[in-house]
């Protein structure tokens, strides 16, 4: 086009308002073109011209997208794709200084020397670009503009301490990615823009940063071409990029290219390094701030004169050499490689015979390489479409269809549909190619349909992994210093401003797990801020709450509900345990204080419920001497002591002592004094905890299932737990200690000395088998001796039983220790006198009563005999335990309760490990039928007999007798 009307240099440094300047100038005439760096400022400038103007007059012409309404006046264009030959009033062209650029640079300078207005035509560009332009256009008017603001530097800062409105730069999409992660962490995510975005994506991703929704931007250099957004603080994460061929530093001019977007019309800016990149020289500081840089003397030129004859003419005037001193020759772009590539197929050379089709080739070959997978595969594509074109003129329908559904496909990550987009984009440019396709505007408009939702499933992933939109609202009120609107929910989930932040657990505040450790403190200090009201409401619902809302865990946690609320820890009295809320600090002291004295309410009262006999035993002032010391000791044990330890203590009481205490429910068994009452699952629950706060153990076993007779007795459980239990190890299981009375109560009718069998009652109270059984009288102290005879029927033990009704009783001594006061406890307990006595599993062993030996002895090999297996029990002080070991695997392995020793298989012993009384089991044969009491033990000869004791006649009288 011939050089005509006024030609303008509108140069200064970012910020001075140039191309608002040019749009200016162009809506002054009737026509105009307009050129610009990125197809992104391309549509801004579109859309503010449409603003003004209409959709109806003007057009957008980028590689990728056009719309040209019948009537247009005013084109906005990528500078690659401005039209020729239209004689438009106005010409300008954006970033001229491009022109030094080594890839897009001839084009540049191509619309430098060729493209001009009818009545003006303005470059906009960088200072540096004076002198070229002054050697190139001759008559070329120079217009000096100044920044509108300052630009400073502010040195280097940790990401972590970036202010906000900040745009932090890389130069790698790995680099970029890297960076919004971090923010997204600690500032609540970040605004990705780069150029390989689509402008719908890109102005999605703008429009996050642009209202607030984040306060950061992460981008690349392309920030730097002219798009203006509010950025107060530019950060270079690197000084370092690779600009096609190698990596290089920037130079000062493109750092401030760069930088320049930080301060928009009169507001300041700052910029500086941040991440790896050092602090920037003071010499490029200085050039940056005053805007003072190396002027360009180099263009990069490729000849406009294209010689179309043949493919060699064509790239031999692409390869030509300028003449001008100012420019030098363009490195080889990919179009020209894309050219040499083709010319080396046989079939392409041959269809490109003539000057039009190797137009058309050249043509082909300037597709841009969108996909950036190879030159070769870029080749092979392009030879592909150049086959349709010159054979039918268009691209099949059914061959463009088949690889736009390939594309159309929203699912996978940002860099699937990163290179999904890139892909579409090769048809998308197909497709804005006057007769290319077969149907333009359904091809442009399908191409455009996939772009625009690959584009918005992009833009999700981006915001789904940059964006913590719940961090950034967080932020964004607390900086407004707005009030933050809580609500939770019945499932104590918390919403802040309808984002979900985390559980309000009792009153504690549960952060959302999704939630890094980074962004922690800025969610937990807006959510304890919003929440503070809901403290207060909560703690009153809590006061007010019954007592069945609240319970207390086997491992002395305090819930309300589902929700933990405080625990208890020791006090000066096992009885009296204190409580330690489960309080935010953030929720205040009037809430911690309220939290705390209803769980203190709750425990005193539920420990007076539990164990309010125990606590009336203690109060009773009616107790004096040595039952009120008793007393003492009983609330010590929370109310159940083994009797060995205290042996002594009981023989002193006296049968009133004993009787006021009985009325308070304390029961003097064979093994253990305790109160029935108490053994109740309940009782028994609170009473391990209990036990174990006061003990100071760091886990706190745990109560046996209610209802069982016997557990197994582990070899690892503290010192104590089964008395606490309200069990009694023995051998490899415990038994609860009021069935073991039970079970006392029946042998003491027994011959200890010269041996008996069980009885059905008795393996009926412990659940057992024969088996089971034998091992737990062994824990008990009784040798069990095995046999086998022949099964008799009931009918005939029954008359074959004898009739004998008296015998020798077994003495007082032959009772395990700690018996020989059990003959003052009057009458022998009854079921209803254990408590929980009626959870004994409803199936009895089967043990037939009547299967005992008869006085007839049975040939055990007649012929068709049935066999059966019987024990034997007798008091085994002294018995061996290696019977015991080859049947159990063992000896007593039960605990011991009152501290003491066992001897070998289980027998109580003394100091230094021995045997306890003296000499073994005495006496004859007892007689069957229990018409005397047997003992287990005989008495001491010098042992005194309580006068007092109501059954000291009775034991008097079957001294006389033996």
């Amino acid at each position: 086009m011939s050089q005509q009307g006024r030609i303008a240099a509108v140069l200064g440094p970012t910020n001075t308002g140039k191309t608002h300047y040019a749009i200016e100038r162009m809506l002054g005439y009737r026509t105009g073109v307009i050129g610009l760096p990125l197809r992104l400022l391309a549509r801004e400038v579109y859309d503010r011209i449409v603003a003004v103007r209409g959709p109806s007059v003007v057009a957008l012409v980028t590689g990728e997208e056009r719309i040209v309404p019948p009537r247009t006046q005013y084109w906005v264009c990528t500078v690659e794709a401005m039209p020729e030959g239209l004689g438009a009033d106005f010409v300008g062209v954006d970033e001229i200084q491009l022109c030094a650029d080594p890839e897009r640079g001839h084009v540049f300078t191509d619309r430098l020397m060729r493209m001009r207005g009818t009545n003006e035509t303005l470059f906009m560009g960088s200072d540096t670009m004076r002198g070229p332009i002054a050697a190139l256009v001759p008559n070329c008017e120079f217009i000096r503009r100044e920044r509108m603001s300052q630009l400073v530097y502010s040195g280097q800062k940790k990401i972590s301490r970036m202010q906000p409105r900040s745009a932090i730069v890389g130069f790698s999409v790995d680099n970029v990615y890297a960076i919004a992660e971090l923010l997204k962490r600690q500032k609540g995510g970040a605004a990705v823009v780069m150029g390989a975005l689509s402008p719908r994506t890109r102005n999605a991703q703008v429009e996050l940063y642009q209202n607030g929704d984040v306060d950061y931007l992460v981008a690349t250099d392309a920030i730097g071409m002219g798009l203006n957004l509010d950025i107060n603080h530019v950060a270079f994460s690197s000084i370092t990029k690779f600009d096609g061929r190698r990596m290089r530093q920037l130079a000062p001019n493109e750092l401030a290219q760069i930088a320049g977007r930080a301060g928009r019309g009169m507001s300041d800016g700052t910029f500086g390094t941040t991440g790896e990149a050092p602090p920037l020289h003071e010499e490029v500081v200085e050039a940056i701030q005053e805007h003072r840089f190396t002027p360009l003397q180099k263009l990069n030129w490729r000849s406009p004169d294209l010689r179309f004859g043949t493919i060699e003419n064509l790239i031999h005037s692409l390869e030509a050499s300028p003449q001008n001193e100012r420019l030098v020759k363009a490195r080889e772009a990919d179009d020209l490689l894309a050219l040499k590539a083709m010319s080396q197929s046989a079939e392409v050379v041959a269809r490109a015979s003539s000057p039009n089709a190797v137009k058309l080739l050249w043509d082909v070959c300037r597709i841009p390489d969108f996909r950036g997978i190879s030159h070769a595969e870029h080749a092979g594509l392009l030879e592909v479409i150049f086959g349709f074109l010159h054979q039918s003129g268009t691209v099949p329908d059914d061959w463009m269809a088949r690889q736009i559904k390939r594309i159309d496909r929203t699912q996978g990550d940002i860099d699937t549909l990163s290179k999904r987009l890139s892909y579409i984009r090769t048809w998308t440019y197909v497709a804005q190619r006057n007769g290319w396709v077969n149907d333009e505007n359904h091809w442009r408009g399908e191409t455009r349909a996939v772009e625009d939702r690959l584009s918005d499933a992009l833009h999700e992933r981006l915001t789904q992994r940059f964006v913590d939109r719940r961090t950034s609202v967080l932020l964004r009120r607390l900086k407004q210093k707005e009030a933050l609107l809580a609500e939770v929910n019945e499932q104590g989930e918390v919403t802040i401003e309808g984002e979900f932040v985390g559980r309000l657990e009792g009153f504690r505040f549960r952060q959302d797990k999704g939630s890094s450790p980074d962004e922690a403190k800025t969610v937990a200090k807006a959510s304890l801020q919003a929440l503070a009201p809901h403290f207060h409401l909560r703690a009153d619902k809590f006061y007010n709450a019954p007592d069945t809302e609240i319970d207390f865990t086997e491992q002395g946690g305090l819930m309300w509900g589902t929700d933990a609320v405080g625990k208890l820890v020791a006090g000066a009295d096992p009885l009296k345990p204190q409580v330690v809320a489960f309080v935010d600090e953030e929720a205040g002291a009037d809430v911690a204080q309220k939290v705390q004295r209803r769980l203190q309410h709750f425990i005193d009262r539920k420990i007076a419920t539990l164990f309010e006999p125990l606590l009336n035993l203690s109060r009773d002032e009616a107790l004096d001497g040595l039952a009120r010391g008793f007393a003492f000791r009983m609330a010590e044990g929370l109310g159940i002591l083994p009797r060995g330890p205290i042996a002594d203590e009981v023989k002193a009481l006296d049968q009133d002592a004993r009787g006021a205490l009985r009325k308070h429910g304390i029961r003097f068994g064979q093994f253990t004094i305790f109160m029935p009452l108490l053994l109740k699952p309940a009782p028994t629950r609170l009473r391990l905890v209990l036990w174990s706060l006061a003990n100071g153990l760091d886990v706190f076993p745990e109560a046996p299932p209610p209802g069982l007779v016997t557990v197994p007795a582990q070899e690892d459980a503290s010192e104590g737990y089964f008395t606490m239990a309200g069990y009694r190890a023995a051998g490899e299981r415990a038994i609860r200690i009021d069935m073991l009375e039970r079970l006392a109560d029946m042998l003491r009718s027994e011959d200890s000395r010269n041996g008996f069998e069980a009885k059905a009652d008795m393996l009926s109270i412990t659940g057992m088998t024969l088996e089971q059984f034998a091992a737990l009288m062994e824990g008990l102290g009784y040798r069990a001796e095995k046999g086998e005879r022949a099964k008799v029927k009931a009918v005939d033990a029954v008359m074959a039983a004898p009739a004998e009704a008296s015998g020798d009783a077994p003495a007082a001594a032959d009772m395990p220790e700690g018996v020989e006061a059990i003959a003052d406890e009057g009458v022998a307990p009854v079921a209803a006198d254990a408590p929980d006595a009626g959870e004994v599993p409803a199936e009895i062993p089967e043990v037939a009563a009547g299967e005992v030996e008869t006085g007839e002895a049975v040939d055990a090999g007649a012929a068709g005999a049935e066999m059966e297996v019987f024990y034997t029990f007798t008091w085994g002080r002294q018995r061996q335990a290696r019977g015991n070991n080859e049947r159990r695997g063992g000896g007593n392995r039960g605990p011991r309760q009152d501290g003491g020793k066992r001897a070998e298989g289980g027998a109580p012993r003394g100091k230094g490990g021995k045997p306890k009384g003296k000499g073994g089991p005495k006496g004859g044969k007892g007689q069957q039928g229990g018409a005397r009491v047997h003992s287990a033990r005989p008495p001491k000869a010098d042992k005194p007999i309580d006068p007092d004791n109501p059954f000291a006649a009775a034991l008097m009288g079957l001294r006389d007798k033996n």
